[in-house]
């Protein structure tokens, strides 16, 4: 009986086998096989982004990219198209003037992702930006931009322009990191997130360009050169005015630091970048954001 069963089971695996070798299925496949058309503003990502620096620009949310932490709604896709030509106008191709393509074709984050609002920390401090493992940016507070925001440079700068800037700064100093001395010039001034207790004033006095900066070493870093290339001569020089004299003798050496390591690093010489991008940044009410050209 042993050998008939095993006789018997065998032929039923063999029959298992060939009837589901013949078992077609006749509904069309749930996963698409052609890819999702493109609307006219993707197309314009296309062109604008993916072409000429190998770029991903997302702005439909998607929880795999962004912080699970915080809760986000999408941005408006309007206001993203308008970030999204402020944006390649004043940061992927004011580096490019200054350095060429190939340099933001080779550094530049690999994603961007709009999101319609910013994270809110516990102490309701806004995240409006990120940069992730070197090779993503998220560009937060999307829906907050009006046609006023628009036509008011020190607003754009404060919420988009300087996170640009900051934010990447972070993946230079990722891939060529800076010099240990930066952060010994004013290493007891560093309080972790304890910075939003500091007002201006008193970080400007301490040393810090913002009360950010006294986050820590990396943060110091990003918000030097980040404030230097948006802030106006008029700007930077009030900041150390009131920053005082021992204050402005700190931030003075840390922002010698900072343009050492971008020259020698990158080849950017940061005066030239500045320059560019306030340029940019007083032609902006000139661009045309109302159309994808």
């Amino acid at each position: 009986m042993k050998y008939l069963y095993q006789g018997l089971l065998a032929l039923g695996l063999l029959l298992g086998v060939a009837a589901c070798s013949e078992d077609k299925p006749n509904d069309p496949t749930i996963f698409p096989i052609q890819p999702e058309a493109k609307n006219a503003f993707e197309q314009w990502l296309e062109k604008n982004y993916r072409v000429p620096y190998n770029i991903r620009f997302k702005y439909k949310l998607e929880d795999a990219e962004t912080d699970l932490s915080y809760h986000f709604i999408p941005a408006d896709s309007a206001k993203t198209a308008k970030l999204a030509i402020i944006t390649k106008y004043l940061w992927f191709d004011a580096y490019a003037e200054v350095l060429g393509p190939e340099f933001m074709q080779r550094n530049a984050p690999r994603l961007l992702v709009a999101i319609g609002t910013p994270g809110y920390t516990r102490q309701r401090t806004e995240i409006i930006g990120s940069a992730d493992g070197g090779y993503k940016v998220i560009l937060g507070k999307v829906n907050s931009l009006s046609n006023e925001t628009l036509s008011d440079y020190e607003e754009m700068t404060l919420y988009y322009f300087h996170t640009m800037h900051h934010e990447f700064t972070h993946i230079l100093n990722q891939k060529k990191p800076y010099n240990t001395s930066f952060e010994q010039v004013t290493k007891s001034g560093y309080v972790s997130g304890d910075w939003i207790n500091t007002t201006d004033r008193n970080a400007l006095r301490a040393g810090f360009i913002t009360p950010y900066a006294m986050q820590d070493p990396a943060e110091d870093f990003a918000e030097m050169l980040s404030n230097y290339v948006t802030y106006t001569p008029q700007r930077w020089a009030k900041a150390l005015s009131d920053a005082g004299t021992h204050g402005a003798a700190l931030i003075t050496q840390k922002l010698a630091l900072v343009k050492d390591y971008t020259l020698s690093s990158w080849g950017l010489d940061l005066d030239e970048l500045r320059d560019v991008v306030l340029r940019r940044g007083s032609q902006i009410s000139s661009l045309e954001l109302n159309k994808l050209n």
